[in-house]
């Protein structure tokens, strides 16, 4: 693992701040999102099959995905289009939704080591409402969730994840963000934080100095660990 000096997780850095994404990271709705909007998307007149939304769409802002569904049709889905899917989404939440592998003991482990947590997700704030709660997830979340969908500035752009380190009153460069998609890891990267990707070592991911990959869960807690360890020695 090479890191920059002052990264989040290198000795020299300060990790004050640990930031997840929601789809993918703590909750496994991505592929049923993708499949709602494949479908919208079929309805639409654009030929794409539940598999492919997968790859063409997951990470993606809903309004990038309405320019991409328009451009590729030459039609308009109306200015309502997205707020139609995004009740969509919450319907199907509703009746329940999945938790990644491990999310909730990997959860606790981040608290435990005293690190304080917040979300920031492309999804809108009424559909992490639904799919925390689902989950369980809600109480240890509850007032930490922000939306770049709300904040109307999606990733990749980092506004979300500035957001967040200025409402806990940290720097960028004190936030590790968990990530699973190349658009959020766009968005942390941007945003001057340490982004640990969680993706199978099979799969290929942005390079980038302040970018580590790990794919399970489990891995996470020991290198937050690992990370505020070493850190304290350098300060004793």
């Amino acid at each position: 693992m090479t890191l920059t000096c002052g990264s989040a997780l290198s000795p020299e850095g300060r990790l004050r701040l640990v930031i997840f994404d929601c789809d993918g990271v703590l909750v496994d709705s991505e592929a049923l999102s993708c499949r709602i909007v494949a479908e919208a998307a079929r309805e639409a007149g654009l030929d794409v099959s539940d598999e492919a939304a997968v790859a063409r769409f997951a990470g993606r802002a809903l309004s990038s995905i309405q320019t991409d569904i328009e451009e590729a049709t030459g039609s308009s889905l109306g200015e309502n289009w997205c707020l139609t899917i995004q009740d969509r989404f919450v319907q199907a939440f509703g009746h329940g939704v999945d938790l990644v592998d491990g999310a909730h003991a990997m959860l606790d482990g981040v608290i435990d080591l005293g690190l304080p947590v917040r979300v920031g997700s492309n999804s809108s704030m009424t559909e992490m409402d639904v799919k925390f709660r689902v989950t369980g997830l809600y109480d240890r979340l509850e007032g930490r969730i922000h939306s770049a969908r709300d904040m109307k500035r999606p990733k990749p752009e980092p506004d979300v994840y500035l957001y967040a380190a200025a409402v806990e009153g940290v720097a960028p460069a004190e936030c590790v963000v968990l990530e699973d998609s190349d658009t959020g890891a766009r968005a942390a990267l941007a945003a001057g934080m340490t982004c640990v990707l969680l993706r199978s070592a099979q799969e290929p991911a942005p390079h980038d100095d302040n970018l580590i990959r790990i794919e399970t869960l489990t891995e996470f807690q020991p290198l937050l660990e690992n990370a505020l360890f070493f850190q304290k020695l350098k300060t004793t």
